[in-house]
């Protein structure tokens, strides 16, 4: 058979991409699910009120009889949706650090978790919007909005969407979203209140019939991410490299856009916009992985669980009796690790 006649082939595994010993993988893995068990047994415990060890358990098989059982009953949605939450935004910034090959890519410095915020203002301000599924879906459009605003601004000129361009898109767009949302809200003063809370990024007053309706989006968002680490894979040996192993580049990068934007877009829905977690957690869990996003990418749902949820606790501790929600702490956290990240990179693509 000619090489004209050949058909095309499969684009081989781009598995053996640089990175850290395949050995300590597995080791590094359990830790971090050791250490996700440990904060989970933490959130149900900490709190306002403490709990003795036989409330906690009585509470985890559903009885409610005393005080210390109801506040562990509470706790239990609340630990749940965090742990949802900071995977879905972990999970979301890897990929989108993969599809850019921007090492300052993140749901917030590239406005997506604002697109998705002011879409679900401007739809409560303005079109009346009340379920839970029409917040989900409206804040899913928004960020997939945002996104595509950001790479086509990030696109023009020269180089094309370069991480400097795509940052600094991203940073004006964020900007320029918050201003619009507060322009939207000041005239309302019925929803003023609600809105600014949900603004900050909390997880605090989640419920099992709140997270119900988000689970769909979020697995969907998850099983797409976590499907898309051989394209990704691909991708980071450059679009032309990728496209000459049968790659299609475009379709590549837009399946794994999809997936972050679910997550991200049902994420805020459900806790508002929180920052830092997905340019934080994919930069630790590269030194324990390497680049392969098959293994980075779920390391960064596992790492993003973990922040959000010690987050969460750090919240309870250092306000007590009151809380900080978990976008101011991980706010705290996140800036100067953006920071180093400038200085240390340099701007530079993965």
């Amino acid at each position: 058979m000619s090489a004209a006649q050949a058909p095309r082939a499969a684009a081989p595994d781009p598995a053996p991409l640089p990175g850290r010993p395949n050995r300590l993988r597995p080791f590094w893995l359990a830790a971090l699910a050791a250490a996700l068990a440990a904060l989970c047994a933490l959130s149900v415990a900490i709190g306002t009120r403490e709990v003795a060890l036989a409330d906690m358990i009585a509470a985890l098989t559903g009885q409610v009889d005393t005080i210390g059982q109801a506040a562990v009953a509470a706790r239990i949605p609340r630990t749940l949706l965090a742990l949802l939450a900071g995977a879905a935004l972990g999970l979301a910034g890897a990929v989108m650090q993969g599809v850019t090959r921007n090492p300052l890519a993140d749901p917030g410095i590239l406005g997506v978790n604002m697109g998705a915020s002011l879409a679900v203002v401007v739809g409560v301000a303005w079109f009346h919007v009340t379920s839970a599924q029409a917040y989900i879906w409206t804040a899913i459009l928004g960020a997939g909005c945002a996104a595509t605003f950001v790479y086509a601004i990030g696109s023009l000129g020269r180089g094309g969407a370069t991480p400097l361009k795509l940052a600094l898109a991203g940073a004006a767009t964020s900007v320029a979203f918050s201003s619009m949302v507060i322009a939207v809200v000041l005239p309302r003063s019925d929803i003023a209140g609600g809105i600014r809370s949900w603004q900050i990024g909390g997880v605090g007053g989640a419920s099992f019939e709140r997270l119900s309706p988000v689970l769909p989006f979020l697995l969907a968002g998850f099983a797409i991410s976590l499907l898309s680490a051989r394209k990704l894979n691909a991708l980071a040996l450059g679009d032309e490299l990728a496209a000459g192993l049968g790659e299609r580049v475009a379709a590549a990068r837009a399946v794994a856009a999809l997936g972050a934007i679910l997550l991200c877009g049902a994420t805020t829905a459900i806790c508002g916009p929180i920052g830092f977690v997905g340019l934080v957690v994919p930069h630790l869990c590269r030194l324990l992985t390497g680049v392969d996003h098959r293994w980075l990418l779920p390391f960064s749902a596992l790492g993003g669980a973990g922040l959000l949820l010690a987050a969460d606790i750090a919240g309870r501790i250092v306000a007590r009796p009151a809380e900080l929600d978990v976008g101011i702490v991980t706010a705290f956290v996140g800036a100067p690790f953006f920071i180093w990240i400038v200085r240390r990179q340099r701007v530079r693509e993965l």
